[in-house]
């Protein structure tokens, strides 16, 4: 771990100093995006929160300012801890350390005299976080106004809406800043997602031998979940080694990752040596890099239309094809018994089935006994034929309804509440094909009509009432993802369906960090052969929120169990301990490690990593190829106009900013 001692905090009613930065919200990821920030990147910040209740009633819950200073109070005693080594507070010894060291305002809108109360004509960057679009999208626009150098990071959920908003709000920086560097207008405003961020590492908890994928200069960068190698056997490092996990095999009550883990906790970017050294730990390589494919269509549970199987029963099907049997069996006898051609005998035995032929009077009386049969046959064609209609029409006008979950389903992913983050979960796990059975409660949320529209089964009801989850298919099922915006729905959902089937794998989506280590610790030793895993939305978008804010492109974030490791494209001028290095001694273990550089010439160079090069899809049926070299020569020297991709864990990037910062004069 890179310990810092942080700058000294800023005082509460004081103004803010010059180059501070704003966070505005009203939600967990505003605190914990002031927590990164201030006790991570060491700047200062100014949190503006919503007012809430009295704090000091007791018969009141927690406000959101008490909830910002119980955050910020117990991450002032961990840093003070880790910047003295003893335990003891640091700084001043002002046990309210941990409150002053953010500047907390509370105001119900972040209007003109908000902003301006806040330092917003001073401040170096803005997030703006709330969980409503509208109030995020009013506030991006005014503070532009009121500062139009300002760097703007931006909370959406409406990735189109995004991109046309992050598109307006640089075009208005360029204005106001004539002839402004195309990397610091490309960095100018950012418009990210939780719900994005999170979604795939949610999913991720679903599969087994889980993935995370990310996208640079449309590659696909994946990093896998190796299990510890057996006796004997040698682990395959694939491209590189990220992280070793942490070795709770035999532990089932081990913490999960967390700093308290000691030596038990998963190590961020080991080097060789740890790597060989290390017995009985899953790993997390490098695996593959592979071409995104821009022109790969949505999956769909059930095609673009209603299949067959779909529109009729089953059991209609099969009295459909009985009688067509019978038809043919009347067919062939004709054949046989009056010798006449194949096509008259079915064209006689047709009309006879529809009552549309003459009595065969005078005729032999083999044909007169097909006759009678074939009468016969075709009564029962009647009521065969009026059940497809109406089973016809009730499957149409039912189309656009939710389906059901099927009889015979088994190994789906049950999967609790369709909101922001469900939704998002939802669609990346029918990109892997795996099949799913979703449980909303309201009838009306926000990811129904996606659920519809890909003929996912679902249940519509309360997850905590009897026979919901049996509705769901619970005891055939492979992994419960539980993602309510509530924890207790999510652990009383997660406690019963354990008790149903003790080995189902488990993710709850829970606020509180204190509260999630505890749930998973009980899980995991009353269930020690089932995995479980307990993840914060907040916690894993919040460092990708503060690297925006930092005015570096953040190409992803990688849980490893309950720390995250970043990856980001850096210029590397300016960064001493890259410049003039080699990739070897760039190296820092346990901190960042170089990936890939790009050979692209700077001027040829795409801003945005994380997007898709531009390419003419009629002039050339492929994208042209990335200039991202992965494969590097240890002894290749960085260059200052080189750029390139780095691992890094949250206080590596942080130092690798804060001396850049110290080595170029001005910023």
């Amino acid at each position: 771990m890179l310990g810092f001692v942080p700058p000294l905090p800023q005082q509460p009613g004081r103004p803010p100093s010059s180059g501070h930065m704003i966070v505005c919200g009203d939600d967990a990821l505003a605190r914990r995006l002031a927590v990164e920030l201030r006790f991570i990147y060491g700047e200062r910040v100014t949190l503006l929160l919503p007012p809430g209740r009295d704090a000091n009633n007791p018969e009141t819950p927690l406000t959101q300012r008490g909830r910002a200073a119980a955050l910020f109070g117990r991450m002032s005693a961990a840093m003070n801890r880790a910047g003295n080594g003893n335990g003891t507070t640091g700084g001043s010894g002002d046990t309210n350390a941990g409150v002053e060291a953010v500047r907390i305002m509370e105001a119900p809108e972040p209007s003109d005299d908000v902003l301006e109360e806040a330092g917003i004509d001073r401040a170096a960057a803005l997030a703006l976080v709330y969980d409503d679009d509208e109030r995020n999208i009013r506030a991006a626009l005014t503070a532009r106004r009121l500062n139009p150098r300002l760097r703007l990071v931006i909370r959406l959920y409406n990735r189109k809406l995004g991109q046309h908003l992050e598109e307006l709000l640089d075009q208005a920086a360029a204005v106001a800043m004539p002839g402004i560097d195309p990397a610091l207008l490309d960095a100018s405003t950012t418009v990210l997602s939780d719900a994005d961020t999170a979604a795939p590492a949610l999913a991720a908890t679903a599969l087994t031998g889980s993935s995370k994928v990310i996208q640079a200069e449309g590659l696909l960068l994946r990093a896998a979940e190796r299990p510890p190698p057996g006796p004997g056997e040698h682990a395959d490092p694939g491209l590189c080694t990220l992280a070793l996990l942490s070795s709770t095999t035999n532990d089932p009550a081990g913490a999960e990752g967390s700093d308290s883990s000691g030596d038990e906790a998963p190590q961020l970017l080991p080097d060789e040596r740890a790597v060989a050294e290390t017995t009985g730990r899953g790993t997390v390589v490098l695996e593959a890099i592979s071409r995104a494919d821009p022109d790969r269509p949505a999956t769909r549970m059930g095609g673009r239309g209603a299949p067959l199987a779909q529109i009729f029963s089953r059991r209609l099907r099969w009295s459909a094809l009985g009688f067509a049997l019978a038809a043919l069996a009347l067919v062939v006898a004709s054949l046989l018994t009056t010798k006449d051609t194949a096509l008259h005998s079915a064209y006689l035995t047709l009309l006879d089935l529809l009552g549309m032929n003459d009595p065969a009077e005078g005729a032999p009386a083999a044909r007169q006994i097909i006759q009678i049969l074939s009468g016969i046959a075709g009564l029962l064609l009647l009521p065969l034929l009026i059940a497809a209609v109406l089973e016809a029409f009730g499957t149409l006008r039912t189309a656009s309804s939710l389906r059901r979950p099927p009889r015979g389903l088994s190994g789906h992913v049950v999967l609790l509440g369709l909101g922001k983050i469900g939704t998002r979960v939802l669609v990346r796990l029918r990109e892997l094909d795996i099949p799913v059975v979703v449980v909303e409660e309201d009838p009306e949320a926000r990811g129904i009509p996606l659920a519809r529209s890909m003929h996912v089964p679902t249940v519509i009801g309360d997850v905590t009432q009897e026979g919901v989850l049996e509705a769901a298919k619970i005891r055939r099922a492979h992994a419960l993802l539980a993602l309510t915006s509530i924890d207790t729905t999510n652990l009383e959902a997660t406690l019963y369906a354990r008790s149903v089937k003790p080995d189902l794998r488990v993710a709850l989506r829970l606020y509180d960090d204190e509260f999630a280590t505890a749930v998973y610790r009980t899980l995991r030793t009353a269930h020690p052969q089932a995995l479980t895993r307990s993840r914060s939305v907040s916690h894993l978008a919040a460092p990708s929120f503060a690297v925006a804010m930092m005015g570096r492109q953040i190409l992803g974030a990688v849980p490893v169990e309950r720390k995250v490791m970043l990856f980001a494209a850096l210029e590397v001028a300016g960064h001493p301990q890259l410049e003039g290095h080699t990739v070897e001694q760039a190296f820092r273990a346990g901190a960042w490690r170089v990936l890939a550089i790009d050979a692209t010439p700077p001027a040829d160079r795409n801003p945005d990593l994380a997007a898709l090069p531009p390419f003419d899809p009629e002039g050339d049926a492929t994208p042209p190829p990335s200039g991202l070299v992965w494969d590097l020569h240890p002894g290749y020297v960085l260059r200052a106009q080189d750029r390139v991709v780095i691992a890094a864990t949250r206080r590596g990037l942080a130092e690798l900013l804060r001396r850049q910062r110290s080595a170029v004069p001005g910023r």
